[in-house]
Protein backbone atom coordinates (compact mmCIF):
# COMPACT_ATOMS: atom_id res chain seq x y z
CA UNK A 1 0.00 0.00 0.00
CA UNK A 2 1.04 3.31 -0.48
CA UNK A 3 0.98 7.24 1.71
CA UNK A 4 -2.52 8.13 -0.42
CA UNK A 5 -4.63 5.16 1.15
CA UNK A 6 -4.27 6.38 4.30
CA UNK A 7 -4.98 9.94 3.71
CA UNK A 8 -8.82 11.72 4.49
CA UNK A 9 -10.24 14.93 4.95
CA UNK A 10 -10.96 16.23 8.42
CA UNK A 11 -12.40 19.14 9.46
CA UNK A 12 -10.80 21.40 11.74
CA UNK A 13 -13.14 21.71 14.17
CA UNK A 14 -13.20 18.20 14.98
CA UNK A 15 -9.56 18.81 16.42
CA UNK A 16 -10.06 18.70 20.10
CA UNK A 17 -7.50 21.38 21.92
CA UNK A 18 -9.03 20.63 25.36
CA UNK A 19 -9.94 17.06 26.89
CA UNK A 20 -13.20 16.10 27.89
CA UNK A 21 -14.21 17.07 31.55
CA UNK A 22 -13.99 14.72 33.02
CA UNK A 23 -11.98 12.43 31.56
CA UNK A 24 -14.25 9.68 31.02
CA UNK A 25 -16.78 11.88 29.51
CA UNK A 26 -15.22 11.10 26.02
CA UNK A 27 -16.74 9.08 23.50
CA UNK A 28 -15.60 5.40 22.91
CA UNK A 29 -16.08 4.05 19.30
CA UNK A 30 -16.68 0.60 19.20
CA UNK A 31 -15.30 -1.30 16.43
CA UNK A 32 -16.69 -4.41 15.68
CA UNK A 33 -16.45 -6.81 13.39
CA UNK A 34 -20.35 -6.52 12.25
CA UNK A 35 -20.96 -3.03 12.31
CA UNK A 36 -20.08 0.09 14.48
CA UNK A 37 -21.46 1.68 18.05
CA UNK A 38 -21.41 4.91 19.38
CA UNK A 39 -20.63 4.55 23.38
CA UNK A 40 -18.58 6.49 26.19
CA UNK A 41 -15.42 5.58 28.07
CA UNK A 42 -17.50 4.24 30.62
CA UNK A 43 -19.45 1.51 28.79
CA UNK A 44 -15.36 0.17 28.50
CA UNK A 45 -16.39 -2.37 31.21
CA UNK A 46 -18.93 -3.68 29.49
CA UNK A 47 -17.49 -4.05 26.22
CA UNK A 48 -15.16 -6.55 27.85
CA UNK A 49 -15.69 -9.67 29.55
CA UNK A 50 -14.24 -11.37 33.14
CA UNK A 51 -10.89 -12.42 33.00
CA UNK A 52 -10.07 -9.71 29.73
CA UNK A 53 -6.28 -7.89 30.59
CA UNK A 54 -5.95 -4.61 30.23
CA UNK A 55 -2.19 -3.20 29.25
CA UNK A 56 -1.56 0.21 29.90
CA UNK A 57 1.78 2.27 29.09
CA UNK A 58 3.26 3.76 32.48
CA UNK A 59 5.25 6.00 30.88
CA UNK A 60 5.94 9.49 32.42
CA UNK A 61 6.53 12.99 29.90
CA UNK A 62 9.06 14.99 30.44
CA UNK A 63 9.74 18.55 29.71
CA UNK A 64 11.66 18.10 26.40
CA UNK A 65 11.13 21.52 24.63
CA UNK A 66 14.34 23.40 24.50
CA UNK A 67 15.10 26.56 23.08
CA UNK A 68 18.69 27.47 22.21
CA UNK A 69 20.86 29.63 20.20
CA UNK A 70 23.50 30.00 17.68
CA UNK A 71 24.90 32.95 17.24
CA UNK A 72 22.48 34.69 16.31
CA UNK A 73 19.86 32.16 15.42
CA UNK A 74 17.29 30.69 17.59
CA UNK A 75 17.33 27.07 17.83
CA UNK A 76 14.54 24.65 18.29
CA UNK A 77 15.43 21.23 20.23
CA UNK A 78 13.28 18.67 21.06
CA UNK A 79 14.80 15.52 23.23
CA UNK A 80 14.10 11.95 22.05
CA UNK A 81 15.79 9.47 23.67
CA UNK A 82 19.35 9.12 25.88
CA UNK A 83 21.65 7.49 23.99
CA UNK A 84 24.02 4.60 25.93
CA UNK A 85 27.27 7.20 26.27
CA UNK A 86 25.24 10.20 28.45
CA UNK A 87 24.02 12.61 24.58
CA UNK A 88 21.04 12.96 23.68
CA UNK A 89 18.79 12.20 20.22
CA UNK A 90 16.90 15.33 19.53
CA UNK A 91 15.13 16.77 16.68
CA UNK A 92 16.52 20.30 15.72
CA UNK A 93 14.76 23.06 14.55
CA UNK A 94 16.22 26.12 12.12
CA UNK A 95 19.66 24.91 13.09
CA UNK A 96 21.14 25.17 9.45
CA UNK A 97 23.64 27.09 11.22
CA UNK A 98 24.62 24.34 14.17
CA UNK A 99 26.94 21.65 12.91
CA UNK A 100 29.16 18.97 14.59
CA UNK A 101 31.97 20.65 16.65
CA UNK A 102 29.62 23.50 17.28
CA UNK A 103 27.83 24.55 20.52
CA UNK A 104 24.20 25.57 21.17
CA UNK A 105 23.71 27.93 24.26
CA UNK A 106 20.32 26.38 26.00
CA UNK A 107 18.26 29.45 27.26
CA UNK A 108 17.22 29.59 30.73
CA UNK A 109 19.67 27.18 31.77
CA UNK A 110 21.84 28.45 34.02
CA UNK A 111 24.64 28.63 31.42
CA UNK A 112 24.36 25.07 30.68
CA UNK A 113 24.95 24.23 26.81
CA UNK A 114 25.58 21.75 24.03
CA UNK A 115 27.98 20.43 21.82
CA UNK A 116 26.46 19.26 18.11
CA UNK A 117 28.04 15.52 17.55
CA UNK A 118 26.25 14.63 14.28
CA UNK A 119 22.94 15.60 12.38
CA UNK A 120 21.17 13.97 10.36
CA UNK A 121 19.01 14.49 6.98
CA UNK A 122 15.86 13.86 8.21
CA UNK A 123 16.39 17.11 10.95
CA UNK A 124 17.62 14.63 14.09
CA UNK A 125 21.14 14.75 15.58
CA UNK A 126 23.07 14.25 18.86
CA UNK A 127 23.44 16.49 21.08
CA UNK A 128 26.37 16.47 24.68
CA UNK A 129 24.97 18.76 27.35
CA UNK A 130 27.93 19.65 29.60
CA UNK A 131 26.39 18.71 32.64
CA UNK A 132 26.14 15.78 34.73
CA UNK A 133 22.42 13.45 34.78
CA UNK A 134 21.09 15.40 37.87
CA UNK A 135 21.82 18.87 36.93
CA UNK A 136 20.01 18.00 33.67
CA UNK A 137 17.14 16.78 35.12
CA UNK A 138 16.87 20.06 37.05
CA UNK A 139 17.35 22.00 33.89
CA UNK A 140 14.15 20.80 32.12
CA UNK A 141 12.04 21.73 34.65
CA UNK A 142 13.67 24.89 34.77
CA UNK A 143 14.24 26.05 30.80
CA UNK A 144 12.07 23.26 28.95
CA UNK A 145 8.02 22.86 28.55
CA UNK A 146 6.26 20.12 27.10
CA UNK A 147 6.07 19.37 23.65
CA UNK A 148 2.42 19.45 22.58
CA UNK A 149 1.75 18.64 19.42
CA UNK A 150 1.84 21.40 16.63
CA UNK A 151 -2.46 20.45 16.42
CA UNK A 152 -2.77 21.91 19.78
CA UNK A 153 -2.35 25.64 19.86
CA UNK A 154 -1.14 27.22 22.74
CA UNK A 155 0.04 30.54 21.52
CA UNK A 156 0.24 31.99 25.20
CA UNK A 157 2.42 29.22 26.13
CA UNK A 158 1.70 25.99 27.68
CA UNK A 159 -0.28 26.22 31.27
CA UNK A 160 -0.44 24.09 34.25
CA UNK A 161 -3.63 23.25 33.02
CA UNK A 162 -1.89 21.07 30.13
CA UNK A 163 0.88 20.19 32.47
CA UNK A 164 -1.92 18.07 34.51
CA UNK A 165 -3.97 17.24 31.04
CA UNK A 166 -1.40 15.56 29.34
CA UNK A 167 -0.60 13.18 31.91
CA UNK A 168 -2.19 9.56 32.13
CA UNK A 169 -3.00 8.50 35.85
CA UNK A 170 -0.86 5.76 35.08
CA UNK A 171 2.30 7.79 34.82
CA UNK A 172 5.51 6.67 36.66
CA UNK A 173 8.48 6.21 34.39
CA UNK A 174 9.78 9.70 33.39
CA UNK A 175 11.36 9.30 29.70
CA UNK A 176 7.93 10.20 27.34
CA UNK A 177 8.13 13.57 24.95
CA UNK A 178 4.44 13.24 24.02
CA UNK A 179 1.88 11.69 25.89
CA UNK A 180 0.12 7.77 25.38
CA UNK A 181 -3.20 9.22 24.34
CA UNK A 182 -5.57 6.26 24.97
CA UNK A 183 -4.59 6.12 28.36
CA UNK A 184 -5.39 9.91 29.16
CA UNK A 185 -9.64 8.75 28.96
CA UNK A 186 -9.23 6.57 32.77
CA UNK A 187 -9.87 7.50 35.81
CA UNK A 188 -10.57 6.37 39.18
CA UNK A 189 -14.44 5.25 38.11
CA UNK A 190 -13.39 3.78 35.52
CA UNK A 191 -10.63 1.75 37.33
CA UNK A 192 -13.17 0.81 39.62
CA UNK A 193 -15.81 -0.44 37.36
CA UNK A 194 -12.88 -2.53 35.26
CA UNK A 195 -12.41 -4.03 38.50
CA UNK A 196 -15.52 -4.65 39.20
CA UNK A 197 -16.27 -6.48 36.26
CA UNK A 198 -13.21 -8.63 36.44
CA UNK A 199 -10.87 -7.32 34.39
CA UNK A 200 -7.61 -7.00 34.75
CA UNK A 201 -4.64 -4.71 34.94
CA UNK A 202 -0.94 -4.95 33.81
CA UNK A 203 1.43 -1.85 32.90
CA UNK A 204 4.28 -1.95 30.66
CA UNK A 205 6.59 1.35 29.61
CA UNK A 206 7.14 2.61 26.04
CA UNK A 207 8.99 6.29 26.14
CA UNK A 208 7.22 8.01 23.39
CA UNK A 209 9.65 9.64 21.32
CA UNK A 210 9.76 12.92 19.09
CA UNK A 211 9.95 10.96 16.35
CA UNK A 212 6.01 10.98 16.43
CA UNK A 213 5.55 14.52 15.45
CA UNK A 214 7.28 13.74 12.20
CA UNK A 215 5.24 13.24 8.99
CA UNK A 216 5.88 10.03 6.74
CA UNK A 217 7.72 11.48 3.46
CA UNK A 218 7.91 8.18 1.70
CA UNK A 219 5.21 6.94 -0.56
CA UNK A 220 6.32 3.53 -0.47
CA UNK A 221 5.55 2.45 2.77
CA UNK A 222 8.26 -0.24 3.08
CA UNK A 223 10.65 2.55 2.62
CA UNK A 224 9.77 4.70 5.76
CA UNK A 225 11.71 4.37 9.33
CA UNK A 226 10.45 5.08 12.32
CA UNK A 227 13.18 6.39 14.87
CA UNK A 228 13.82 3.43 18.02
CA UNK A 229 12.00 4.02 20.87
CA UNK A 230 12.31 2.68 24.77
CA UNK A 231 10.52 0.12 26.32
CA UNK A 232 10.26 -2.38 29.10
CA UNK A 233 8.16 -5.33 30.22
CA UNK A 234 8.86 -6.46 33.60
CA UNK A 235 8.21 -10.06 34.88
CA UNK A 236 4.93 -9.59 36.49
CA UNK A 237 3.51 -8.27 34.00
CA UNK A 238 4.77 -11.36 31.32
CA UNK A 239 3.17 -13.73 33.85
CA UNK A 240 -0.09 -11.96 33.78
CA UNK A 241 -0.43 -11.60 29.88
CA UNK A 242 0.75 -15.45 29.36
CA UNK A 243 -1.64 -16.58 32.34
CA UNK A 244 -4.71 -14.72 30.92
CA UNK A 245 -4.12 -16.35 27.33
CA UNK A 246 -3.64 -19.68 29.30
CA UNK A 247 -7.23 -19.72 30.50
CA UNK A 248 -9.00 -17.99 27.68
CA UNK A 249 -8.83 -14.07 28.21
CA UNK A 250 -8.34 -11.51 25.84
CA UNK A 251 -5.26 -9.22 25.64
CA UNK A 252 -6.45 -5.60 25.53
CA UNK A 253 -3.60 -3.28 24.90
CA UNK A 254 -4.35 0.81 26.21
CA UNK A 255 -3.16 2.76 22.94
CA UNK A 256 -0.82 2.55 20.18
CA UNK A 257 2.42 2.20 22.46
CA UNK A 258 1.39 -0.50 24.61
CA UNK A 259 0.40 -3.12 21.24
CA UNK A 260 3.70 -2.05 19.89
CA UNK A 261 6.06 -2.92 22.87
CA UNK A 262 3.74 -6.42 23.52
CA UNK A 263 4.10 -6.63 19.91
CA UNK A 264 8.05 -6.32 19.80
CA UNK A 265 8.62 -8.83 23.11
CA UNK A 266 6.19 -11.46 21.84
CA UNK A 267 7.18 -14.95 20.71
CA UNK A 268 5.90 -16.20 17.54
CA UNK A 269 3.48 -18.60 19.49
CA UNK A 270 2.18 -15.73 21.66
CA UNK A 271 4.04 -15.85 24.83
CA UNK A 272 5.84 -13.07 26.32
CA UNK A 273 8.81 -12.86 28.46
CA UNK A 274 10.23 -9.93 29.99
CA UNK A 275 11.85 -7.62 27.94
CA UNK A 276 14.07 -4.21 27.75
CA UNK A 277 15.01 -2.53 24.87
CA UNK A 278 14.50 -0.28 21.77
CA UNK A 279 11.54 -1.27 19.23
CA UNK A 280 11.70 0.46 15.54
CA UNK A 281 8.31 -2.09 14.91
CA UNK A 282 6.83 -0.60 12.25
CA UNK A 283 3.35 -2.21 11.67
CA UNK A 284 1.11 -2.14 8.43
CA UNK A 285 -1.19 -3.57 6.56
CA UNK A 286 -0.82 -7.40 6.02
CA UNK A 287 0.99 -7.40 10.15
CA UNK A 288 0.46 -10.78 11.43
CA UNK A 289 -0.50 -10.15 15.02
CA UNK A 290 0.67 -12.62 17.58
CA UNK A 291 -0.49 -11.32 21.01
CA UNK A 292 -2.73 -8.39 21.04
CA UNK A 293 -7.28 -9.47 21.11
CA UNK A 294 -8.23 -5.71 21.26
CA UNK A 295 -7.21 -1.83 20.91
CA UNK A 296 -8.58 1.39 22.62
CA UNK A 297 -7.33 3.55 20.91
CA UNK A 298 -7.64 7.69 19.99
CA UNK A 299 -8.48 9.09 16.06
CA UNK A 300 -5.12 9.43 14.13
CA UNK A 301 -3.78 11.99 11.54
CA UNK A 302 -3.75 11.44 8.15
CA UNK A 303 -1.24 9.29 6.16
CA UNK A 304 0.18 9.08 9.96
CA UNK A 305 1.83 5.65 11.37
CA UNK A 306 -0.45 4.89 13.88
CA UNK A 307 -3.44 5.36 11.52
CA UNK A 308 -1.22 2.68 9.35
CA UNK A 309 -1.17 0.07 12.84
CA UNK A 310 -5.10 0.69 13.12
CA UNK A 311 -5.74 -0.20 9.37
CA UNK A 312 -3.71 -3.33 10.32
CA UNK A 313 -5.17 -4.21 13.27
CA UNK A 314 -8.86 -4.14 12.53
CA UNK A 315 -8.98 -3.88 8.85
CA UNK A 316 -8.56 -1.32 6.21
CA UNK A 317 -12.23 -1.03 4.53
CA UNK A 318 -12.99 -1.09 8.72
CA UNK A 319 -11.45 1.49 9.70
CA UNK A 320 -11.71 3.74 6.78
CA UNK A 321 -16.03 3.80 7.27
CA UNK A 322 -15.59 3.82 11.41
CA UNK A 323 -13.47 7.26 10.88
CA UNK A 324 -15.98 8.82 8.11
CA UNK A 325 -18.54 7.61 10.94
CA UNK A 326 -16.64 9.08 13.40
CA UNK A 327 -16.52 12.51 11.57
CA UNK A 328 -19.50 12.13 10.36
CA UNK A 329 -21.07 11.93 13.97
CA UNK A 330 -18.91 14.97 15.34
CA UNK A 331 -16.36 12.73 17.13
CA UNK A 332 -12.98 14.87 18.61
CA UNK A 333 -10.00 13.81 17.24
CA UNK A 334 -6.18 13.24 17.84
CA UNK A 335 -4.27 13.91 21.25
CA UNK A 336 -7.37 15.15 23.34
CA UNK A 337 -9.81 13.78 21.79
CA UNK A 338 -12.16 10.91 21.97
CA UNK A 339 -10.99 7.20 22.23
CA UNK A 340 -12.21 3.68 19.94
CA UNK A 341 -12.00 0.23 20.89
CA UNK A 342 -10.73 -2.12 17.93
CA UNK A 343 -11.64 -5.59 17.68
CA UNK A 344 -9.31 -7.55 15.35
CA UNK A 345 -9.76 -8.48 11.99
Amino acid sequence: MNLADFDYHLPPERIAAEPARPRHAARLLHVRGDGLDDRTILDLPALLAPGDLLVVNDTRVIPAQLTGRRGDARIGITLDRPLADGTWRVLLRNARRARPGETIAIDGAGGIAAEVIDRAPDGSATLRFDCDAETFRAMLDRAASLALPPYIPRPAGISEQDRQDYQTMFAAEEGAVAAPTAGLHFTETVLAALAARGVGLATVTLHVGAGTFLPVREDQLERHKLHAERGLIGPETAALVNATRARGGRIVAVGTTSLRVLETAAGDDGTLAPWHGETELFITPGYRFKLVDRLMTNFHLPKSTLLMLVAAFAGVERMRAAYAHAIARGYRFYSYGDASLLERA
